[in-house]
Order: structure tokens, then sequence, then C-alpha cells
């Protein structure tokens, strides 16, 4: 007789976990799959939405739109990102680990604060535009539309391509590039012959993380579009709208645009593993002293590329600072903004770090679990789960915003209007980064360190929480930092999910510059930055690492 298999703890925290995904994630996309082909009216089973959209020449032109942003930014992202990390990699740069935590600062920092501090500066009445007209009489381009969406979203995701290179470069053994340069391959051509195969895999994957929130973005296209519509704009407009705003047919939208971030996953993947190998390092690439010309060329290009990077952020700081006469800036300087946000503003501050704290908690919990379960108690749920896990990296914030109001809208749960509903999707956006350190530290703590445990007398349960749990702490917290980082500086979902109760800073943030109120949006603006920053500290510290690794 076979034997039967007894209901573990394990089993249990399986059955919650499968659970909780089926009913955050799997029944949400479920609810927006029917949504999407359903007549608003009748119920009935329709593919009008789905002809409504593929018919008229403004929804084509808004997928067009968002294919033509994120193919340039992807494209650009990849020439200024990769051939910067090749630089700091294989050159001795000064202030190098200050420039490597500028550029994190302003990959972590949310791109509709670039787009804002971009306004301030080159906008129609900016800094940088009223010098240049009053001082040459000339006209700049204007900011807003294409040309801006494509500057604000370049300098904000370069730096994940810039990353990802930057570690595999690490990981090239000096000899190839040593046996190369013996057989009279040097300059230019080593690199497109020897190194960028190489790396190509590792491009293909930032490429990847670049194009998919490019697509996602909804602050930047919203706030500097005017008039060039994206889809994650779309959605919103179509789903908020009060003049025929339809919510079966945003979900129609937004099951085209799921369905364009799985096929790009899903043949990324596929190329990647055709092109993927496994690198082992003898001797890492020693970063050699550039002389003349050369030299100054680099500095001055890595220097000035980093310098533009950080704009945003040091634009958001010194003007919230500044002087206001109502919401314009006037000279000198005041803590008014400052004193405007505290008095009148400061709900969403403490939503902000009320709702992070709370998600990062589940986030924990879930992640220690998920990642015990996935590599260490493999089977037919943990593989579904396992697979679930992916949904995040698909799904774009504007899109998870509608298919929970969608799907919590009604009875038997009602979320919509809730602070959980927020924090759920702040649970089902950011847990990946908590979820794959946790699952990369797990893979270096030797089983039999479990194993010990349980000899002496402990149950497996206990020799979970007593030995693996704790040797897993350090590799957690800082995904767990990282997690942070993204929910406080999450608004896709939150603008779409918010009411009067529940704002959070980033959703302030973004209501304030669309009343054009400037001052006290880079108060809220500078508080958030400088939470990343500090959280960004807090991270090094904790994981004792000198960069973020992707």
């Amino acid at each position: 007789m076979a034997k039967k298999r007894s209901f573990t703890f394990w089993s249990g925290v399986t059955l919650v976990i499968v659970l909780i995904f089926t009913l955050f994630i799997v029944y949400p996309l479920l609810s927006l799959f029917v949504s999407a082909f359903r007549d608003p009216e009748t119920q009935a089973f329709t593919l009008e939405n789905f002809m409504k959209f593929f018919s008229k020449k403004y929804y084509m032109r808004a997928l067009g739109n968002s294919f033509k942003v994120t193919t340039l930014t992807t494209l650009l992202a990849v020439f200024i990102g990769a051939p910067l990390a090749y630089l700091t990699t294989a050159f001795k740069i000064k202030g190098k680990g200050l420039l490597d935590i500028l550029i994190i600062i302003s990959m972590l920092s949310p791109p509709f604060i670039g787009a804002y501090s971009w306004v301030l500066l080159a906008g129609r009445s900016g800094v940088i535009t009223t010098f240049v007209r009053n001082t040459f009489g000339i006209e700049l381009g204007s900011i807003y539309g294409f040309g801006g969406i494509l500057l604000v979203l370049t300098l904000k995701l370069y730096p994940y391509i810039y990353m990802y290179t930057k570690g595999t470069l690490k990981k090239v053994d000096a000899s190839l590039i040593e046996a190369s340069e013996s057989l009279g391959c040097s300059g230019i051509k080593k690199i497109f012959t020897v190194i960028m195969p190489l790396i190509t895999p590792t491009i293909l994957a930032g490429g990847l993380i670049v194009f998919m929130n490019a697509l996602a973005d909804f602050g930047t296209p919203m706030l500097i579009g005017e008039g060039f519509v994206v889809m994650p704009v779309l959605i919103y407009n179509e789903f908020i709208s009060e003049m025929g705003g339809s919510a079966s047919f945003a979900a129609a939208i937004a099951v085209i645009l799921v369905m364009v971030t799985s096929v790009m996953f899903v043949l990324q993947k596929y190329v990647v593993n055709k092109k993927s190998f496994t690198m082992s390092s003898l001797r890492p690439i020693q970063a050699k002293e550039l002389k003349g010309w050369k030299n100054i060329a680099a500095h001055v290009l890595i220097y000035f590329i980093v310098f533009v990077s950080i704009i945003p952020q040091a634009t958001v700081i010194y003007t919230s600072f500044k002087a206001t006469s109502g919401a314009i800036f006037v000279k000198g300087f005041s803590l008014e903004s400052y004193r405007k946000i505290f008095t009148s503003l400061g709900g969403p501050i403490v939503n902000t770090y009320k709702f992070g704290v709370i998600a990062i908690v589940i986030i924990v919990l879930l992640s220690m679990f998920i990642s015990y379960l996935t590599t260490r108690r493999k089977s037919t749920l943990t593989n579904i789960i396992d697979t679930l896990t992916m949904f995040p990296y698909i799904i774009p914030g504007s899109v998870l915003g509608i298919t929970l109001l969608i799907s919590f809208n009604d009875k038997p749960l009602i979320l919509s209007g809730t602070s959980l509903i927020i924090i759920v999707a702040f649970v089902v956006r950011r847990m990946p980064y908590t979820l794959r350190s946790s699952a990369a530290i797990l893979y270096q703590i030797s089983p039999s360190m479990e194993e010990a445990a349980v000899s002496l007398g402990d149950s497996p349960v206990k020799s979970f929480f007593k030995v693996t749990a704790i040797m897993m702490l350090p590799g957690v917290l800082s995904g767990a930092i990282l997690s942070w980082i993204t929910i406080i500086n999450e608004l896709s979902a939150s603008v779409i999910l918010y009411t009067g109760d529940t704002r959070t800073m980033s959703v302030s943030i973004y209501t304030e510059v669309i009343r054009a109120s400037y001052g006290t949006a880079a108060a809220l603006a500078s508080i958030l930055t400088l939470t990343t920053v500090v959280s960004l500290l807090l991270f090094f510290k904790v994981s004792g690492k000198k960069e973020i690794s992707l």
C-alpha cells in the first residue's frame, strides 16, 4: 500500500500562498479578461471593445506611440548605458563610487519627478528656456510631447543597462581579452568581436526591463505628453473619464497591453536562453589608466551624463526652498512650501510610510516562505507559485490598478476606496525584488545546516525559523529595501486606486504638479528623494555591497 502523505506545516503554507495568489493575481486577471469581452450594458459576450480599438486611428495611434517611445528609449538606454559601464569598468575614473551612487539614485527616483523637473527647467517658462530666449533670442524646442518623454525616460532607464552590463563585465575573464589582443585584435574591433558577444544576453535582459518600464510608465506622458497619447494614459483616461469612459473598453485596452508585454517577455526569455552561457572569472578585468586626451574625453563624457541624469533630483531639492507667491516662484528662499505640506498634506506623507511598512512586512514574510518552497520543497503547487511570481513583471501598474478595481468593487469582497487595495497593489507589484534576493541567498545556504538542527532534536519547521530564516535575513532585508524604495515611489497603480483618505506622496506630487503648485510638489518630491537616498545607504550597510546587483 502507498504511504499516505500527512498534512504538514509546509503543506499549509503552500495552500495559503496559492489561495493568496489566486485571490489577488489570478482572479483579478480573469476578471479583467472577462470584463474586456463583456458588453457594458447587456453584460453579454462581445468582441465590440476590441473591434472599437483596432478600427479607430486614435487608439491605434496610441499603441504606435507606445512602441515608438519604448523602442527608442530602449535603444538609447543601451547606447548610453553599455559604453558607460565599459568605461567605468575598464578604466580608472575619478570618483567612480560617487558616480555609481548618483546613477542609482537617478534610477530609483520616480520618472514623473524627472518630467516635473524638466518642465521647471525647459518648459515654456522654464529657467533654461527663459535664459536662452532672453540672452540669445533663441526659442528652444518644447519639452512637451514625444521629445520630452523620450528624454525623461532615457535618463531614468539607462541605469538599468549600466548596472546589468557592469555586473557582467566584472565576470569577464581578462585572459580572453589578452588572448584576442595577442592575435592582433585591439581597440574597437576587440569590443565588437570579444566583449559584445559576451555581454549581449545581459543587454537583452536589461533591455527588457527598460522596455517594460517605458511601456508601463504613466506619470511622464501624463505630465508632459500633451497631445502625444500612449497606452497607459489612454487606459487611465478611458477608465476614469467622466465623459463617456467605459470600464469594459479600458479593460480591453489593458488586455492588449498585457498581451504585448507577455509576448515581449517570452521572446526575450527565448533569445536569452539561446544565447546565454556561464562565465567564471578567475582574473577579472583590471581598470587601466587612460592618458592624454582620451582620459579627459572619458571623464568629461561620464561626468556630463551623470550630471544630466541627476538634474531632476537637484532641481526639486533646490526649488523646494524657493519662495513662492501662490503657485509662482519668486526671488528669495523660504520654508513656506514645507510648512504647507506638513499642515495640509501631512496625510499623504503618513500614508506613504504606513502603507509602505505594512506592505514590506507582508512582502518579507511571503518572500521567505515562497523562496523556501520553490527552492527546497519543489512540487506541482510550488511550480505554479513560481510561475505566478512572474506576473508582476508583465503587468503594468495602471493595468494592475484597473484589475483590482474591477475585481473588488462589488460583493462579496469590496476593497475599492480602502487602504487595503493600495497595500495589495504594492505587494503584488514590488514583491519580486525581495523574492529574488531571498531565493539567491537561499541557494548559498547548505541544506545540511537545517539537517544538523533536525538531527539535534528540532522539528523541520523549528529548524527553518531558528537556522535558515536567520541566515536568510541579510539577503531578504537587502531585497526588502529595494522593494521599499519602489513602493514609496509608486504612482501608476496608486493614481487609479487612491481616494482622498488614501493618497500617497507620489499621488500628491502628481496632483500638485497638475495644479501648477510647484513649490509644494518640490517639497514633497524632496522628502521622497531624501527617503530614497537614506534607504539606499541602508541597503549598502545591510548588504555589505557598494552597488546594486540586478
